[in-house]
């Protein structure tokens, strides 16, 4: 770390609210929440990029009352309790950041911006420092050696960004957190001064202690309501100072670390694999395991032992009918289809994969047709053979989404029978709300397996190859592991669906046989009447304007119910409706989660909702 190399502090605390709020509600397999844990270490692998030199340590609030809970008893008390599964997920989060060998901070009897505000004083004697936080409050900090990121909005701020945000230089951030007060931190402020007047109120004449000794001059200034701002200023000076004590991050806290202590550690691959893989983040593990330096201990990894593969790519015939013959022997074979779209209805089939046993597999391919492709067999001799077998309704078939390959077939004159199980559905009636369902993330998830990925071979974005063009050294063994991998994700599954009868009546008795009458949907359409569908317009249109007119009446005038901004000044500043939850931008949300949760005590949410869902529909 040299001076010139900056300090990174992490405001985790904010981080963790913010990743909770912005992000979907994501869990694992098991129903353990994951969202907030995903956006924060995001963002702090983010910042490990960004700053690859840099120590980045990463600073929470400590459970318990702060010393500003003695300054004034009242406040936070309007914030709601943190939500369950919110807290469920702090654990996680430190150990991570723990395994990832980044310093983590927890200081009793202050809250992390204090620990923050600290470090940074120390620090920018020295070497700049970079504040990361999605927090206003900690603009005061911004001066010449202290700047501010944001990585979830991707912005930075530092003197001149501070005031070209809110007006004002970062010296007047505290008097103007004091003059307005915070609803969610229940920092009073003086009563009638919102975020425009304070700011009015700061620029024409200085701080707090500006404006109290020139109170005989605000009746005088361009304010709305300026005459009679002078009183409502002088009897709330006790709260616009005790406001502004609230709202100063403490510079001076005693600690037991110094700046020097915060070095980046080598990270715990071991114990990051075996967190990563608990909480089912794919992309990640993926990451550990690809990785020549992860240093992965044998007795950590959970994957099980490598099971030994045998892949073959079919050209020959002799070789094919070999194929074939155990095909039409087998009590149940996987079958996948490589095509050249992921359009069902424009798609061509180019090979097709099959698997008997886990760990053989063959792929046969017959149109790959890039520049010296290898001789492969025709597409009759392939799909001519096989037809029988693929339209056979006794011949029990496995894949992976056999919608699909059916529908890709039907482009080939190929009807799909004998849909006996089907991977991807048996994993969703497993877990339907839990993780993703694609081969890639159960293989991980089940079979403790990283799989070739599409994007290996075929690459990304506009250069991105189609299966066609993808040569048969990386197509092969890509495609027959396809197969391969069905087969042994059914073996896993299935036991667990026998295991639970109405999971496997479900599955058996709804989730199957709608797979070949979905195909035909998708590939007929459906039949629709204009007229009625005119005359459904007509009513909820006059139903949409009775739930207006209620909107109106609770709401005590008129609206936009459509305009997040306008319900949210309703709700939070007409009605007082508690927030509970904000956007990433600090703004009271009014997403759906939020109104559901108001619905069950407030009316207004209630039609909001109704209205919503009509609107919706109506379109």
């Amino acid at each position: 770390m040299t001076a010139k190399t900056p300090l990174v502090l992490v405001d985790g605390s904010s981080y963790l609210y913010r990743a909770f709020h912005a992000l979907p509600p994501l869990t694992n397999s098991k129903g353990q929440p994951t969202g907030a844990v995903k956006g924060v270490i995001s963002m702090l692998r983010r910042l490990e990029k960004d700053y690859p030199d840099s120590p980045i340590a990463v600073i929470f609030d400590a459970k318990g009352k702060t010393f500003r809970d003695e300054l004034f008893a009242e406040y936070k008390a309007n914030r709601p309790p943190m939500p369950d599964d919110l807290r469920a997920q702090i654990q996680p989060i430190h150990d991570i950041v723990d395994a990832m060998g980044l310093p983590r901070l927890v200081i009793e009897g202050v809250e992390a911006d204090d620990v923050i505000g600290t470090l940074a004083a120390q620090a920018e004697a020295d070497r700049p420092v970079v504040v990361s936080t999605g927090d206003k409050d900690m603009a005061q900090l911004v001066n010449a050696h202290v700047t501010l990121v944001n990585t979830m909005t991707d912005t930075r701020m530092d003197e001149a960004g501070v005031e070209a945000k809110f007006g004002i230089p970062p010296s007047l951030i505290i008097d103007f957190l004091a003059l307005m007060g915070d609803k969610i931190d229940n920092i009073p402020g003086v009563p009638g001064v919102g975020e425009k007047t304070a700011l009015a109120l700061l620029q024409a004449l200085g701080g707090i202690r500006d404006i109290y000794a020139r109170l005989d001059e605000v009746p005088t200034l361009e304010i709305r309501g300026a005459k009679s701002l002078a009183k409502k200023l002088e009897d709330s000076r006790d709260a616009a100072e005790l406001s502004y004590e609230l709202a100063t991050i403490k510079c001076d806290v005693a600690l037991d670390v110094s700046i020097a202590d915060l070095q980046h550690q080598p990270a715990d691959n071991s114990r990051l694999l075996m967190l990563f893989r608990e909480l089912e983040f794919k992309g990640w593990t993926d990451e550990l395991l690809r990785d020549a330096d992860a240093s992965v201990d044998d007795e950590v990894s959970t994957a099980p032992a490598a099971l030994e593969k045998d892949y073959q790519v079919v050209t020959d015939a002799k070789q094919f009918e070999a194929w074939l013959d155990v095909l039409r022997k087998a009590a149940l074979f996987a079958f996948d289809t490589e095509t050249t779209s992921l359009n069902y209805m424009q798609a061509r089939v180019v090979g097709v994969s099959f698997a008997v046993e886990a760990g053989t597999a063959a792929y046969v391919p017959f149109g790959h047709d890039y520049i010296d492709a290898p001789e492969q067999l025709s597409e009759e001799q392939v799909l001519g053979a096989l037809k029988p077998l693929l339209e056979d309704p006794d011949k029990a078939k496995l894949g992976q989404n056999l919608k699909y390959d059916a529908n890709v077939l039907k482009n080939h004159g190929i009807t799909l029978r004998g849909i006996a199980e089907d991977s991807m559905l048996e994993s969703y009636v497993l877990d339907s709300t839990g993780s993703r369902h694609d081969m890639d993330s159960l293989a991980l998830k089940y079979l403790g397996e990283s799989t070739i990925h599409y994007e290996d071979i075929a690459g990304k974005g506009a250069k991105q190859l189609s299966f066609n063009q993808i040569a048969l050294e990386q197509a092969g063994p890509y495609a027959a592991e396809d197969a391969d991998i069905t087969l042994r994700l059914h073996q896993a599954l299935s036991p667990m669906l026998c295991g639970d009868e109405a999971l496997e009546r479900v599955y058996r008795d709804i989730e199957l046989p709608l797979v070949p009458v979905l195909s035909r949907i998708e590939r007929n359409g459906a039949l629709i009447s204009k007229a009625m569908l005119a005359q459904q317009s007509l009513e909820i249109a006059d139903k949409l304007k009775v739930l207006e007119q209620q909107a109106f009446d609770i709401a005590g005038g008129e609206f936009n119910l459509s305009s997040p901004k306008q319900l949210g000044e309703i709700l939070f500043e007409r009605l007082n409706i508690p927030v509970i939850r904000k956007t990433p931008k600090g703004a009271p949300s009014t997403a759906e989660e939020v109104l559901v949760e108001l619905a069950h005590d407030y009316p207004l949410p209630q039609v909001i909702l109704e209205y919503r869902g009509l609107a919706k529909l109506k379109s």
